[in-house]
């Protein structure tokens, strides 16, 4: 049997976090596989609206034939400005879930598995000319290691850098194996896959830009929602739920709200409920889904 393009991660709790109107328009900004869109559209009346946002052309396989939804094959940093352009000014809901899809991974050529041997790309738009490629044989030592150590967390990132600058002096490094025995003498038995994991992890936020896109998304979204609207946003990693984490306790990514004149915060969102993580069932049916964490706001 096939299998399935994406598994949604905690599907019931993300959608019943946006608490959704039947006439409602929402906004899913990571489509994927249709999963979250498509719980979405069982809850919604027949005057609902749900836009979705992905830039990976292959996830316009799935697209869903109804009249109460559009796709938009664009990176979700351009959300203000794609929603504007269908006429919407404002929405109830906007759902993110930041993770690869299971498809992304499971396609060897795109370079994102550390289980495949494939050429180094990790793009999620295969349009953009930045690949996994470029970052490994072109940015500056000191550039790599900043890479590999704010978005890997790897604490050896220095060392690592200089040793992937010596090897490819020698020969340029093409592919994700090619870069595992270039790095083998960081990659402990008990720890390689943990220690690989990073690396990709580091040089895929990189070429795909994440993190600016993702503080350009949330930046956008307290003047996207509606009084009372409902953001439900998943992330994998740290990196990613300090930033989520932070804007909705502060509307900045520093972590200190602006105050008024009295002394008051003043913040655009209010947490709803406490860090959702999936059960121990779902993460037994999708391995995938260990590292989720699901924040839920409301605009306040």
């Amino acid at each position: 049997m096939n299998r399935p393009y994406h598994e949604p991660v905690l599907l019931q709790e993300s959608v019943d976090g946006l608490a959704i109107k039947k006439s409602g328009v929402y906004v899913d900004v990571t489509f994927g596989g249709g999963g979250h869109s498509k719980e979405i559209l069982k809850r919604l009346g027949g005057s609902g609206k749900l836009f979705a946002f992905d830039q990976d052309e292959d996830a316009w396989a799935n697209t869903i034939d109804d009249p109460r939804f559009q796709l938009i094959n664009q990176n979700f940093r351009y959300l203000k400005q794609y929603l504007k352009f269908y006429g919407i000014r404002k929405v109830d809901g906007i759902l993110a879930d930041f993770g690869v899809s299971s498809h992304q991974f499971d396609k060897a050529e795109r370079g994102f598995s550390i289980r495949f041997d494939a050429d180094l790309d990790m793009r999620m738009n295969q349009t953009n000319t930045l690949t996994a490629y470029d970052v490994v044989n072109s940015y500056a030592e000191q550039d790599l290691a900043r890479v590999l150590f704010d978005y890997g967390e790897l604490r050896n990132a220095r060392a690592m850098a200089g040793t992937i600058e010596k090897a490819r002096k020698e020969t340029p490094i093409k592919t994700t194996e090619h870069l595992k025995q270039v790095l083998h003498r960081f990659l402990p038995k008990m720890k390689e896959n943990k220690i690989l994991a990073q690396v990709y992890q580091a040089i895929r936020i990189e070429v795909n830009q994440e993190i600016e896109a993702l503080k350009e998304f949330m930046a956008q979204v307290p003047e996207l929602l509606e009084k009372g609207g409902r953001l439900s946003v998943i992330s994998y990693h740290s990196l990613e739920d300090r930033l989520v984490k932070r804007f909705i306790r502060a509307g900045n990514f520093e972590g200190d709200p602006e105050k008024d004149f009295y002394g008051n915060a003043v913040v655009p969102l209010k947490k709803v409920g406490g860090l959702i993580v999936p059960s121990k069932e779902e993460i037994a049916l999708n391995n995938r889904a260990r590292s989720a964490k699901l924040r839920i706001a409301e605009r306040i």
